[in-house]
């Protein structure tokens, strides 16, 4: 037996409704059963129609609960249950149907279809007739309700008007649940399009806005202009009569805009009598409409709008069905001007986010750029995080990213300002240090914090200003003086960290005020944060000055900068953060993630991700999520990378490598040998002996130590690694000492070169320290130590440096390790490798 044959036997029916377009397919018993057709006979195919017009045959209140259960089965993809009356146009029930559903699954091209769901776009169900109405519960229903008056048992009418109540009440819940959910005017237009009543459903609806004195149509797109948009059942409410509409033309939405009264015309012949000008001709779609009514919405006492319905039968707009169109253009009226608010807001939301990047996609000749800004904080998403790319006249190119204190449209404007301040500056060809400092005393002077003690004196309680009241001032503007004096009170400052980078050689100069440190990412994917000098933050000190860096962009190399959000945004601090960042750089360098591992877009995509996305919400930092949802902070990133990574291939496989790490350090700065023993250590996070690291940090620690001790000057370091790595299964990797180049298939393993610059003529010498001494141990730790060493003259200064070749663990597993050898010479033992002069590192 055939489906179809089983369905007539049974008398049930199908139905298919179409979630992306709303629209419900019904089988010829369908149709029959929910009271669109009056007999199954006169229909073969299926039928179509629109959700609305499908839900004004259905009993408002059972409408509201099976959409709750139509929403469980979504939710859960499960089957559900439920139990309908169909009613006629004037609301009295006339059968009683029972629906099974199940949601189905959407195919790929479904979800990726525009406008498509997640995982569901359409719903299949079964309708059938409930043998004998469940007329119990009606009673039940009735009585629960408000006394009968005494003629109520004469009036078969009363029962009607009792029911027709609650379906009015459960359908303005209903209306104004969805209206409230409505964020943009399309929202408003697709709920209001969808507003119908047993018995009270209009057949045409129309939305119109005021603008000055214009009535367009409203389209979920805008303005529908000349040719209208469509109701709930394709046609307009007014047709032609309506195109170019202002309020001073005679028409009755144009009335009920100036009057903001409504008006009711219960047939055609009114309309024309009234309106004889703008009543729709006979050919026009919207003749056909009987009865219409135009509401003003309304809101604070002021026209918005005009929502216009129209019925394909005549309504006699009784006073409950005029409280009911009151109601819902009251709502309607609310929804509205909270979506054009909205979008308003947005607006103006994406016109400050473009202030707060480069108009065009920066581009610096030789280099790969990547840029994010992401707004998180809530309200009009936008705060004072930036970023900018700005050509200098040297031909070289300035990276500025910045954060102005706060998360409102003060610091978003104090930032536009801010951001063109710094790029006139940098524009003037000065140095890093001259534009942060520029800058500075920029932002001072805008917070107000000089003007007001110094060009505007304050007046006593009883003096008078010499001003007329409204005059302008070159301070404070037209009548500001106590919003002058509020920004006065609570300046804001800033802070930012300028890069200006030569291209040709990779160099970096690096000027800081209060912002966080960059970070480089080296060959093969450990992420280094490169501690710099600073100053304050912008704004607080007008004569504060901010020390450069510099440093090398080697081949390979990444430049991060951000702002703290992408740091601590989660809940987590700087150190937290930066640890957070690594592991994302790490594992999209190892190919984990999504994307090329050498593509900078994808790279920059990873860390937002990983800041904003599951994996950063799975794993909250240690200040937990009630400060992360309290602090949370816009993003602004910037990656830069001189070019592709410097890797090939040796002959048998192996992978050649090269890292290079440069860092200064002052005389005035003696704890930033423990950041260089750490930046060592980063360097060599690959390293195949353990020991060797050690060695080659307590060389170091020594070699900055003497520089800082015997010499005046500033000391230079240069760690770099040149060489090939090895792979599993190669002939190298059979015992063979990698140095000598001795065995089958071996090669010349990596070579770390560790070089030490300062600018003193004075070379070292060795000495036989005794016993007790506390100095004089350097050359014999590079002796023993080192595979090559030595120190170089230069013009100005000397170079001390050395070298060490890889070795595989377990060969020459006599060797001293950095803490034996440490111990021998210094006759201490130190816990957990500590080392003379520093933190444990």
């Amino acid at each position: 037996m055939r489906t179809e044959e089983a369905l007539t036997a049974t008398g049930a029916g199908l139905w298919t409704w179409d979630i992306a377009t709303g629209l419900v397919t019904l089988d010829a018993h369908g149709a029959h059963l929910l009271g669109v057709t009056p007999d199954p006979t006169t229909r073969t195919g299926d039928l179509t129609l629109q959700g609305n017009a499908v839900r004004s045959h259905l009993h408002a209140v059972d409408y509201v609960t099976f959409q709750g259960i139509v929403t469980l089965a979504l939710t859960e993809h499960t089957p559900a249950e439920a139990t309908m009356r169909v009613v006629d146009r004037d609301g009295k029930v006339i059968r009683t149907v029972r629906t099974l559903v199940r949601p189905l699954r959407a195919t790929h091209a479904e979800i990726s279809g525009p406008g498509s769901p997640e995982s569901t776009t359409r719903i299949v169900g079964l309708l059938y007739e409930v043998p004998e109405p469940v007329g119990a519960a009606l009673d039940e229903e009735a009585a629960s309700g408000p006394p009968a008056p005494a003629h109520a048992a004469a009036s078969p009418s009363a029962p009607s008007d009792w029911d027709w109540r609650r379906n009015r009440e459960a359908f303005l819940l209903d209306a104004g649940r969805a209206l409230s959910e409505a964020y943009t005017t399309a929202d408003v237009l697709r709920v209001a399009s969808s507003l119908a009543m047993p018995g009270f459903a209009p057949d045409a609806l129309t939305l119109y806005a005021l603008d000055g004195d214009r009535l367009p149509a409203l389209s979920p797109a805008g303005p529908a202009g000349p040719a209208g948009p469509a109701g709930p059942a394709g046609a307009d409410t007014d047709g032609a009569g309506a195109r170019g509409l202002r309020t001073d033309h005679d028409h009755p939405a144009a009335e009920a805009a100036r009057t903001s009264r409504a008006i009711y015309l219960l047939e055609p012949d009114e309309y024309a009598r009234r309106y004889p000008e703008r009543a729709p001709a006979p050919g026009d779609p919207a003749a056909g409409h009987q009865s219409r009514a135009y509401l003003p919405l309304i809101v604070a006492g002021r026209a918005i709008g005009v929502w216009a319905v129209a019925f394909g039968r005549p309504i006699a707009f009784t006073p409950d069905e005029r409280a009911v169109l009151t109601t819902v253009a009251r709502m309607l009226a609310q929804a509205l001007s909270r979506a054009t608010l909205n979008e308003s807001e947005r607006e103006l939301t994406a016109g400050l986010q473009r202030t707060m990047r480069p108009a065009r996609k920066p581009v610096i000749p030789g280099m790969e750029l990547a840029a994010r800004y992401i707004p998180t904080g809530g309200g009009l998403q936008v705060g004072g995080d930036w970023y900018d790319v700005i050509p200098l006249p040297s031909g070289r190119t300035a990276l500025v990213i910045g954060d102005v204190q706060g998360h409102d449209v003060r610091a978003a404007g104090i930032m536009g300002q801010l951001r063109i301040a710094l790029r006139a500056y940098a524009s003037e060809g000065h140095h890093p240090d001259a534009v942060l400092a520029r800058a500075s005393r920029f932002l001072y002077g805008m917070s107000g914090a000089s003007s007001l003690g110094e060009l505007r004196p304050r007046t006593g309680a009883g003096e008078e200003s010499g001003a007329p009241p409204g005059a302008t001032t070159a301070v404070t503007g037209p009548e500001s003086p106590g919003d002058a004096e509020a920004e006065a009170d609570h300046p804001r400052f800033a802070t930012c960290l300028y890069i200006e980078v030569d291209p040709s050689t990779g160099t970096l100069d690096i000027a800081r005020a209060g912002h966080p440190d960059p970070a480089v990412q080296m060959p093969g994917g450990p992420m280094l944060v490169r501690p710099t000098a600073g100053g304050l933050p912008l704004g607080i000190d007008p004569d504060s000055d901010y020390p450069t860096t510099r440093l090398v962009l080697e081949p390979g190399e990444r430049l991060l900068m951000c702002t703290d959000g992408l740091i601590e945004t989660g809940g987590h601090d700087l150190e937290t953060g930066w640890t957070r960042i690594r592991e994302v750089v790490e594992e999209h360098a190892r190919g984990e993630g999504p994307g090329d591992p050498g593509d900078l877009e994808a790279l920059a995509d990873a860390l937002v991700e990983g800041v904003l996305g599951p994996r950063g919400a799975r794993v909250p930092g240690p200040l937990g999520g009630r400060h992360a949802a309290a602090h949370a902070d816009d993003i602004a990133l910037l990656l830069l990378a001189p070019g592709p990574f410097p890797t090939g291939t040796a002959p048998d496989g192996s992978s050649v490598s090269s890292r290079r790490s440069v860092l200064t350090i002052a005389q005035a700065e003696p704890d930033r040998i423990a950041e260089a023993r750490h930046q060592l250590r980063d360097l060599l996070h690959d390293w195949a002996d353990e020991d060797q690291v050690d060695g080659a940090v307590l060389m170091l620690s020594e070699m900055l130590t003497n520089v800082l001790v015997h010499t005046d000057g500033d000391a230079l370091l240069v760690a770099e690694i040149t060489g090939l790595t090895e792979v599993a299964g190669s002939d190298s990797a059979t015992g063979a000492d990698s140095g000598t180049g001795t065995g089958t298939g071996s090669h010349e393993a990596r070579t770390l070169r560790v070089q030490v610059l300062d600018h003193s003529d004075e070379l070292p010498h060795r000495r036989s320290p005794g016993e007790m001494a506390s100095s004089g141990r350097g050359l014999v730790l590079l002796e023993m130590l080192a595979d090559r060493w030595g120190v170089d003259p230069r013009g100005e200064g000397k170079c001390i440096w050395f070298e060490i070749r890889e070795r595989r663990t377990g060969a020459d597993a006599g060797t001293l390790s950095g803490e034996d050898l440490a111990s021998e010479l210094f006759g201490i033992d130190l816990p957990g490798g500590d080392l003379p002069g520093g933190d444990p590192s």
